[in-house]
């Protein structure tokens, strides 16, 4: 909890720093790299650097942060806390690395705000930082207590072709372990300028089998830089090699029970989606189960027949799809034509909702089950890259 005294701080100026804050993490992470190359080549994703999701993401999280302790002192953001929790943690954040977040965070914010930082504001946000810190390394300590620490190995053991820009690994990893539905891991490659790059990757299989799957959309480039280590995972990465990889991490994760689940995704966010789907049919669940899916067009469609499948073994569940182009097809039921319309199904009553997919899907999906009276506690969703949502409509 905010001190009395850096709360009122905090509110009267969190219009002007929150005004200034993309121009802040811009200064941010600009001196950063300066001073530390080794974190932009080895650590931060290049691409969200160079089209600027980086420094949306930080901006958005410290807003929202310092916006609840002052609004709502008595809650805290769990759930944002924990997706960042889980990616740090997925990415071997040390709690050394928040000192030197720290330095240069509040030298770009004296830099850009100027004589507005009174030592009594810089001592105000500071506090916000260190109660977003510590809150973030507290989570990270207890989740790396739970796994495996570290980079672990795991070898190809096939590599599938899923769609024309998709394909799977399916990997054996050199410790075993669990994980459940819904999780990713890290994967960290060299590319050829000697930059250590790291992505993650959902788990596209279910933890009944032997082996783990990711499933890897190649980042094609144009209006947005070309994804680097995707690129590279397509052109390079055969049978029998070996990835360094991470211990399973993320908090989009499938809960027991029996309470009805609505299981939405778009593009590549199919993959956290299968994975639950193929372990509720690999252990029997009889819960009702609604998959929604869109993409482009059925040939875009990551793993489409193996989803079509596993839906068609769960007893309660039934799959909805729509694709921007029409398309033949002699399943049932019909794929649909456009975006995504709850209205043209039925939904059960106290359903629980995951969502995974581009930020404009899961915003129109979740606006349509607010609008149905699904209370915004029961709505989860995971992003690919920078949560530049942060759970707003």
């Amino acid at each position: 909890m905010l001190s009395p005294e850096s709360t009122t701080i905090v509110r009267a100026t969190l219009p002007v720093v929150g005004g200034a804050i993309e121009t802040i993490s811009a200064r941010f992470y600009a001196s950063m790299f300066a001073d530390n190359p080794e974190l932009e080549r080895n650590l931060f994703n290049r691409g969200n650097q160079a089209n600027g999701e980086q420094r949306s993401a930080l901006a958005g999280s410290i807003a929202a942060f310092a916006t609840l302790l002052v609004t709502r002192p008595d809650e805290r953001p769990d759930a944002m806390l924990s997706r960042i929790a889980n990616k740090h943690a997925s990415l071997g954040i040390a709690p050394e690395q928040y000192v030197v977040v720290h330095k240069y965070l509040f030298g770009a914010i004296a830099e850009v705000l100027g004589d507005a930082v009174t030592p009594e504001v810089a001592q105000a946000w500071d506090e916000v930082y260190w109660l977003m810190a510590n809150a973030l390394i507290a989570l990270e300590a207890r989740l790396l207590s739970n796994t495996v620490e570290g980079w672990l190995q795991a070898t190809v053991l096939q590599r599938q072709e899923q769609s024309a820009d998709a394909l799977s690994f399916t990997l054996r990893p050199s410790v075993p372990m669990s994980f459940t539905p819904g999780q990713y891991i890290s994967v960290a490659v060299t590319l050829p300028d000697g930059a250590r790059q790291i992505r993650q990757y959902s788990l596209s299989s279910a933890p009944e089998r032997d082996d783990w799957r990711i499933t890897v959309k190649r980042v094609r480039g144009g209006d947005t830089p070309e994804g680097e280590v995707s690129n590279w995972l397509h052109a390079n990465v055969q049978v029998g090699d070996v990835l360094t990889i991470s211990a399973p991490f993320g908090d989009l994760v499938l809960p027991p029970g029996d309470t009805p689940l609505l299981l939405a995704s778009a593009g590549i966010g199919a993959t956290p989606i299968l994975s639950m789907v193929e372990h509720l049919a690999a252990t029997g669940s009889a819960r009702q189960v609604t998959v929604v899916h869109a993409d482009r067009a059925p040939a875009d469609h990551a793993h489409r027949e193996e989803l079509k499948q596993l839906v068609d073994d769960l007893p309660g569940a039934a799959l909805h799809r729509w694709y921007e182009t029409p398309c033949e097809c002699s399943c049932s039921p019909a794929p649909n034509v456009g975006t995504v319309d709850l209205t043209r199904i039925d939904l059960p009553d106290r359903l629980v909702a995951y969502l995974c997919g581009p930020l404009p899907f899961m915003r129109g999906v979740r606006s349509q089950l607010l609008r149905r009276g699904v209370p915004a506690s029961d709505i989860h969703y995971e992003v690919f890259g920078p949560d530049l949502w942060l759970g707003r409509d």
